[in-house]
């Protein structure tokens, strides 16, 4: 696996394919591996790149110095190394807020940009966000990440049929070192954009699964806030929409990047 020197990190990254760029990125306590039933489509006809975000993956996982605006400089510096000036984003869930921040910094950089069962303040989810806070807060301080690993895993993809993604996310998430992730976490529930959605003018489709941890409401509600977006609802999907609906979202972000 590439490696590159961004932001005092090693940063751990792939690239499949030629053409306009089209950087992928993934969800908390994951990897790269979120997009592994993208990647060998979009890489067709785009340059796919995938990263590992910074305590994640292959990716280094300093001590300190997390949160999404460490994220967002993390992949500023890391397209300046690879002189890409411009970029489509694709991010889901933790990579969806920081898509929304490197949007609302580095506007001239965006050309087109896609959040995945995400939003703009993870800072405003009221008693979901607060309920979600202590009750990984506890687990992980008790039990350590693997009870959380196979909790969150399960829920995702509790579904007959579903075994082998819910063993694979599981099997990646309990791989997280305890430290990184729960500073990740932290952070990223303290974070938010509040009303700079309003500038961002980037073309945005949103992406909301009907089954998610969030209604499709929360999502509505954000689109209406950005000037140029709209919101597509996959049917029979929960949070892990890339995985779980793949052959969906990879239609519906298909006709957004040709014809969007």
């Amino acid at each position: 696996m590439p490696f590159l020197r961004v932001n005092n990190i090693d940063l751990s990254y792939e690239v499949a394919g030629e053409g306009n760029a089209l950087l992928l990125l993934h969800g908390l306590g994951s990897t790269k591996q979120d997009w592994d039933a993208q990647v060998p489509v979009f890489s067709k006809e785009f340059k796919v790149i995938t990263v590992d975000l910074r305590g994640h993956g292959e990716t280094s996982k300093p001590e300190e110095g997390y949160g999404v605006d460490f994220m967002t400089e993390d992949i500023r510096q890391f397209l300046e190394q690879l002189n890409i000036g411009k970029v489509t984003i694709v991010g889901f869930s933790m990579g969806g807020a920081v898509a929304f921040q490197f949007a609302s910094q580095f506007p001239e950089m965006v050309d087109k940009l896609v959040i995945v069962n995400s939003g703009p303040d993870f800072n405003a989810m009221g008693d979901i966000g607060d309920q979600m806070v202590a009750e990984r807060t506890k687990s992980l301080n008790e039990f350590g990440i693997g009870p959380l690993a196979e909790q969150i895993a399960f829920n995702m993809f509790p579904e007959e049929g579903q075994e082998d993604m819910r063993e694979a996310f599981e099997k990646r998430c309990k791989q997280n070192d305890l430290n990184a992730y729960y500073q990740s976490f932290v952070t990223l529930m303290k974070w938010g954009l509040g009303d700079k959605i309003q500038k961002i003018k980037a073309k945005t489709l949103v992406i909301a699964s009907d089954m998610d941890y969030t209604p499709v409401d929360f999502k509505k509600a954000y689109v209406n806030e950005l000037p140029n977006a709209e919101l597509v609802v996959i049917k029979d999907s929960r949070h892990g929409v890339v995985m779980d609906q793949a052959g969906a979202f990879n239609y519906e972000l298909y006709k957004f990047l040709k014809h969007g």
